[in-house]
C-alpha cells in the first residue's frame, strides 16, 4: 500500500504497510527532561513511514511489542480519538495554556495524515482554545493546513532538513521529500506569514557538518526566522539500524562517522545523561556551535531550541467557549 503525492515527495516503504487504529487513553505527553525545551507534546501516531535510519524514537516501538527496525517504519498506530482527547485536556481547569509541540516522537505529517487528518483536527482544537503551537516535520504536507495555522494565536513551523542535497540524505531518510521540496515548503509558509525555522537534526559527525553554511544560507533565502541544531542521538536499538544502513549506503564513511560520534560524546557511542543527549561536549562540538551561531547571526536568524522561544505575551489564557469546541466535532 502506498500513500504519496508527487508534488510532496513523501513515499511509503516498499514493505507491506500495517495500519493499526487505537482508541488512546491520553494524548498529551509531558516531558521533564532538560534535553528538551518544551513540556508538552502531541503525538497523533506511533511509528513513522519516513524510515529515517537515525530516528532516536525507534526504541519506543518496542513498548508495543514491535521491533525498532522495519516494524517502526511499516507498523503504524493511529490514535483515532486524538482530537477529542486534546479537546478534553485543554478544557480542563488545570490547563494553563502551555505551548504544545507537534510531535516529540514521530512526524505528525507523515503520509497517512493525508487520509486520517488527525493532526489537522488537533490543530483546529488548539486554535479554538487559543493554544500556541510549535510544529516539527519533514513533510511539505504541512502546507495543506496553512488556513488552520493562520488561526492559531502563535505558531512556529520547523522543517527538519539535515542534508543539503539528496545523496546521503536519500540513503538515511529514504521516504522523505527531497531537501529542495522541503525548502520550497518553507518558502511558501513564510510567504503566507507563518513563522518558520529550519531544524538541522541530526548533525552527524563526519557526514553533514560541512553542510551547515549551505543549510543556513538556503533557509535564510527561503525566508525563515529561526534555526535549531541537534546532535545525532542513538539509543541502542536505533544505533543498530543506523550503523547497518550507514555501512550499506555510505561505504567507507561509517568508521569516520563512528569516530566523530565518540569524539563528540567523550568516547561514548551515545549521550545517556539528562541534559547531554541532544548536544555534544569538547572542542569539536564547541567549534560546530560557534560556526552555527555565527552563520545564524550573519543571516539574521534566531538560534533556538524548539519550544523555548515563545514570547510570554503570546501565551494567552485558554478559551472556555465549550460550544465552539463541540462544533469542531459536529462539523
Amino acid at each position: 500500500m502506498h500513500w504519496f503525492d508527487d508534488d510532496l515527495g513523501d513515499t511509503t516503504p516498499e514493505a507491506a504497510l500495517e495500519i493499526h487504529e487505537e482508541v488512546a487513553r491520553e494524548i498529551l505527553s509531558e516531558n521533564d527532561s532538560p534535553d528538551l525545551a518544551f513540556r508538552y507534546s502531541v503525538n497523533p501516531y506511533r511509528g513513522c513511514t519516513h524510515g529515517c535510519a537515525y530516528c532516536y524514537a525507534r526504541p519506543t516501538h518496542s513498548w508495543l511489542g514491535y521491533g525498532a527496525g522495519t516494524d517502526f517504519d511499516t507498523k503504524i498506530v493511529v490514535k483515532t480519538n486524538a482530537p477529542e482527547l486534546l479537546d478534553r485536556a485543554l478544557r480542563s481547569k488545570r490547563w494553563k495554556g502551555d505551548p504544545l509541540v507537534f510531535s516529540g516522537v514521530t512526524d505528525c505529517y507523515q503520509p497517512i495524515e493525508r487520509r486520517y487528518r488527525i493532526t489537522r483536527r488537533c490543530l483546529e482544537v488548539c486554535a479554538a482554545h487559543r493554544c500556541p503551537v510549535s510544529i516539527i516535520t519533514k513533510s511539505p504536507l504541512v502546507l495543506r493546513d496553512i488556513d488552520v495555522l493562520r488561526t492559531l494565536p502563535a505558531v512556529r513551523v520547523f522543517m527538519s532538513i539535515p542534508f543539503l542535497d539528496d545523496g546521503p540524505g536519500r540513503a538515511l531518510e529514504p521516504f522523505v521529500a527531497a531537501p529542495t521540496l522541503r525548502f520550497r515548503a518553507l518558502r511558501e509558509l513564510a510567504a503566507a506569514g507563518i513563522d518558520t525555522g529550519i531544524s538541522i537534526a541530526p548533525l552527524i559527525p563526519g557526514l553533514n557538518e560541512h553542510e551547515l553554511p549551505g543549510l543556513i544560507g538556503a533557509a535564510a533565502s527561503a525566508g525563515v526566522q529561526r534555526a535549531s541544531l541537534t546532535l545525532l542521538r542513538l539509543p541502542r536499538e536505533a544505533r543498530e539500524v543506523f550503523e547497518e544502513r550507514l555501512r550499506s549506503a555510505c561505504p567507507g564513511q561509517d568508521a569516520r562517522v563512528r569516530r566523530g560520534i565518540e569524539e563528540f560524546r567523550q568516547g561514548q557511542k551515545d549521550g545517556v545523561r539528562f541534559g547531554e543527549r541532544m548536544v555534544g561536549t569538547g572542542t569539536r562540538w564547541d567549534l560546530v556551535v560557534q560556526v552555527f551561531e555565527k552563520l545564524c547571526k550573519r543571516h539574521d536568524l534566531h538560534a533556538v531550541r524548539i519550544g523555548d522561544d515563545f514570547d510570554p505575551t503570546e501565551i494567552l489564557p485558554p478559551a472556555r467557549a465549550r460550544g465552539v469546541q463541540r462544533q469542531l466535532f459536529e462539523d
